[in-house]
């Protein structure tokens, strides 16, 4: 797996964030289902005035300020300071629903989370670093993406570490979105607002 990033601009966003992809969700929608102040959204927002808005908004370890934007058939939902969409299970059942989420998730003083999950269900959990330990209703649904990725579900974790964990787990990411590597996040125009 290459050190260059996939969906660049995610590296820029801290020591802890949140990208998910939902499937065929719009962006207002999205965020209505994660849970903000509707009367605070706006249009055409950049992704460093999300970064920007969410740092100065931080409220108990998770982002104050959130945004989500179209990207084909998928909506981009960015927590940059956060890590609800891909662990907190009333957070992702809501946006879920009726729907898959794929979310990828760095935290650098707990753990980081990769996610598959399908109308509110975990259907695929794991660590990046860890990619053998894996839980969910299905978790070896994607083995043979992860093979490929550079995640291997085989991984012994007494031998070498998981080279390069969060860009591939974009990359499996990709590979079930069918989003393309070099969609760059930092291009789009999100719908903002603040988490409640």
């Amino acid at each position: 797996m290459a050190e260059a990033p996939c969906f660049p601009g995610y590296e820029t966003l801290g020591e802890i964030y949140c990208v998910s992809f939902v499937r065929d969700l719009p962006p207002e929608e999205a965020l209505r289902r994660f849970g903000v102040d509707e009367e605070t959204m706006e249009e055409g927002v950049t992704f460093g005035e999300v970064d920007l808005r969410s740092a100065e908004s931080m409220r108990d370890d998770s982002a104050g300020y959130i945004g989500a934007a179209r990207v084909g058939d998928w909506t981009v939902v960015i927590e940059p300071g956060g890590w609800r969409m891909a662990v907190d299970d009333t957070i992702y059942t809501r946006v879920s629903r009726g729907t898959a989420v794929v979310s990828v998730c760095c935290h650098e003083y707990a753990e980081d989370t990769f996610a598959y999950i399908v109308d509110g269900t975990r259907v695929v959990s794991f660590d990046p670093m860890f990619p053998e330990e894996r839980s969910g209703s299905d978790p070896d649904r994607f083995v043979m993406k992860m093979h490929e990725v550079g995640l291997d579900p085989d991984h012994d974790i007494d031998g070498p570490g998981i080279d390069y964990p969060m860009e591939s787990s974009f990359a499996l990411a990709s590979s079930i979105t069918g989003l393309s590597l070099s969609t760059d996040l930092r291009n789009l125009r999100f719908l903002g607002a603040e988490a409640l």
